[in-house]
């Protein structure tokens, strides 16, 4: 290992991270006997330090699409190493501009412009900013049980669950929010033309993945081309073929001004994100591009990562792979509603992404608790809880997918005797 570990434990990283990192998140898994210290991954499989084997599909919102430490992917940021370091964010770099190449070739015509940044928060940040230096305006729309990240201005976009508690509820009447498909309140707050951009998770993973009606999305789109704002589509979980298209608006016939891409961007071995812009949206880059900055954003070695990322994400056998997996998790799903019918009471899908529903109250407990107990590492969706998120890999073989649902099967049918 790469420091020494002859006297570390589980119990004394545990207790290392009450006294030192985050006591009431550690104590939280501690309470709940759902408590983790990784150790090996590989794969989408990954090790308790007392040995125990998980299988993963919550991916951490999606970073390890193209599993743990991915051989290729590893290889790439080694291979750059010999060369690159986090560069400088005064200048461009070889890999930054043949990044933003390759990311501008895999998305509709016209979204040109990149802008790379550390994170999804610091990628949405980065969009809000660009539609007010454009509009001239500072009202951002977000969709009510939204969740966009936890820096500064993406916070006080979401569900006061995350903002409130640090004080981000944002300048009064600049972060609106309105209840998804409901296109008169969207109009209502647009018409008052002091908006400068919607932002929108083409589906919302912490509300349980709802599929937005047919239209929605479009429609929201051409309001904000009719009322002068700019419209963000946030693909930071749903980007990256995960719903079988390169990004999941597609499913819906529009081009945004803006695309936002991270977690999975990363390949889970460097951290960096996205913003795609229309020439509109980046007009500042035209300006005033020495403006806006991020040390580590678009870091060299980042940029070499994510390079291998969309190189290996667009392969056609990748494509294959997550068609094929998306019927069996069809299959394979309605098998497990028949077989425990009234207790799995349906699912929204898109490719390999899931919000499997139950009759809990919150299936943070009463579902992940005996999955984890068979092996299966899951979370649900925070503000709608009754939902288990299913974000299964791109890469995943056979062999996964039956291991899967043998212990799927086995954790269920326990949560469904202790109801």
């Amino acid at each position: 290992m790469f420091i020494d570990n002859s006297e570390i434990t589980k119990e004394s990283i545990l207790e290392k991270s009450i006294k030192y990192w985050n006591p009431s998140k550690t104590q939280e898994w501690i309470d709940r006997d759902m408590a983790l210290v990784i150790g090996k991954r590989e794969g989408y499989y990954f090790w308790d330090l007392d040995g125990r084997k998980f299988l993963n599909i919550h991916l951490n919102g999606g970073v390890y699409n193209l599993g743990h430490r991915n051989p290729e992917v590893v290889q790439a940021l080694c291979d750059a190493a010999q060369e690159l370091d986090v560069g400088n964010h005064h200048f461009t770099g070889i890999t930054k501009a043949l990044l933003a190449e390759q990311l501008s070739g895999l998305c509709p015509d016209g979204i040109d412009y990149v802008c790379f940044s550390t994170c999804g928060g610091e990628a949405v940040d980065v969009a809000i900013k660009s539609a007010r230096y454009y509009t001239k305006r500072k009202k951002v729309i977000s969709i009510a049980g939204c969740y966009h990240g936890h820096t500064g201005l993406s916070v006080s976009t979401g569900d006061a669950r995350f903002k409130d508690p640090f004080l981000c509820e944002g300048e009064k009447d600049c972060f609106v929010q309105v209840p998804l498909n409901d296109l008169d309140a969207m109009e209502a707050e647009l018409k008052k033309e002091d908006t400068a951009c919607v932002i929108i998770e083409s589906l919302l993973a912490t509300y349980g993945f709802p599929i937005p009606n047919p239209g929605y999305l479009k429609s929201v789109k051409a309001l904000c081309e009719k009322y002068g704002a700019l419209y963000i589509a946030d693909e930071v979980q749903t980007g990256l073929y995960r719903t079988g298209k390169m990004w999941c608006f597609e499913h819906e016939g529009f081009v945004p001004d803006m695309i936002v891409s991270a977690k999975g961007f990363s390949g889970g071995v460097y951290p960096i994100s996205a913003t795609m812009m229309n020439r509109k949206a980046a007009s500042w880059m035209f300006d005033i591009g020495r403006m806006h900055g991020s040390t580590c954003g678009g870091s060299e070695l980042g940029c070499a990562v994510a390079m291998k990322v969309l190189e290996i994400t667009t392969r056609e056998s990748t494509i294959a792979n997550i068609n094929k997996n998306t019927k069996i998790l069809t299959e394979r799903v309605d098998a497990l509603r028949e077989k425990y019918d009234g207790f799995l009471t349906g699912y929204t899908q898109r490719g390999v992404i899931m919000g499997i529903n139950f009759a809990v109250k919150d299936a943070g407990y009463e579902i992940c608790k005996p999955l984890f107990d068979a092996g299966v590492w899951s979370h649900n969706s925070r503000l709608h809880p009754e939902t288990l998120q299913l974000k299964l890999g791109l890469l995943c073989d056979d062999s996964f997918m039956d291991e899967l649902f043998e212990k799927m099967d086995k954790g269920i049918a326990v949560a469904c005797k202790n109801k």
